[in-house]
């Protein structure tokens, strides 16, 4: 869509949220069909949960189909489980035959130390950010961080990517996954505390989210004394269930977004999720 009619689609949003939270779904469709694709860079060493998170977006549990930058499929087989490890090609493009309308890339696992993975990733960010066309350029960047290795959530390799990649008008949102591990960090401190089974399972969820909200604050001080800090946190839980709800990782991303337009992309390509929709559109 060009950027005139996907600026008129909005407006029309607006105005059929305003009118009380309708809108057609036979129009909606037919604007998600004409729009290009949000197309996200998943970055974060390997077992992050990107994978994970990917599906539940995509409300799936298939894997998906991978095309190379020229848009001819990848046989499956030949990267079978690299999106696990990290190894495949970044520009390569994952598709769930669930949404289409979003693209998503996998950077190379660089935790290792290698600098040409550093710079074949760099080099990703910075052609895809600056792209004339709109249907290929990267829109946001989620660099997962996961909290199930409490001791070492900041690493030489979020370093070195908030130190010397910058990413321009590209919004980066640090993602905590895995945060249900500290479940279990919170029953062992509320053990060693003497509590009882019964108060444990009482007190559980309470010293858990401040688990979960230490951590944050923690990444937050070490990532803002670099270079180029991300735009937005968010710690995400319950991701390994499949009716995972991820209208917050939506939301926070789509407030990351510094072009109206692209917000509106981004909420049109969760195709069932109109209530997020209508609320962006209230809101602006």
């Amino acid at each position: 869509m060009a950027p005139g009619s996907l600026r008129s689609w909005w407006r029309s949003l607006r105005r059929s949220g305003n009118a009380g939270y309708r809108l057609d779904p036979a129009e909606a469709k037919k604007h998600i069909d004409r729009i290009p694709r949000f197309r996200i860079l998943v970055m974060g060493r390997a077992n992050a949960g990107k994978t994970t998170i990917l599906q539940r977006v995509c409300n799936t549990t298939d894997q998906p189909e991978i095309f190379d930058g020229n848009g001819e499929r990848v046989d499956a087989r030949m990267v079978q489980g690299s999106l696990k490890r990290g190894y495949h090609n970044i520009e390569d493009e994952l598709v769930f035959k669930s949404n289409p309308h979003f693209v998503f890339h996998d950077s190379r696992g660089f935790e290792a130390g290698s600098e040409a993975q550093f710079n074949t990733m760099k080099k990703f960010v910075t052609d895809h950010a600056k792209a004339t066309k709109l249907e290929r350029r990267i829109h946001a960047i989620w660099y997962c961080i996961p909290l199930n290795e409490s001791h070492r959530m900041v690493t030489a390799a979020e370093k070195k990517f908030f130190n010397e990649c910058d990413s321009g008008h590209v919004p980066v949102i640090v993602l905590l996954t895995k945060a249900d591990a500290l479940e279990l960090d919170a029953i062992d401190e509320l053990m060693e505390r003497g509590f009882s089974e019964d108060e444990v399972m009482k007190e559980v969820p309470e010293v858990e989210e401040q688990l979960q909200k230490d951590c944050l604050e923690k990444v937050k001080g070490w990532l803002h004394e670099l270079k180029f800090p991300p735009q937005e946190y968010l710690v995400l839980t319950g991701m390994e269930q499949e009716s995972a709800n991820c209208e917050g990782l939506l939301k926070c991303t789509a407030n990351a977004l510094t072009e109206e337009g692209l917000q509106g992309l981004l909420i049109s390509s969760q195709q069932s999720n109109l209530g997020l929709c209508m609320e962006f559109a209230i809101m602006k």
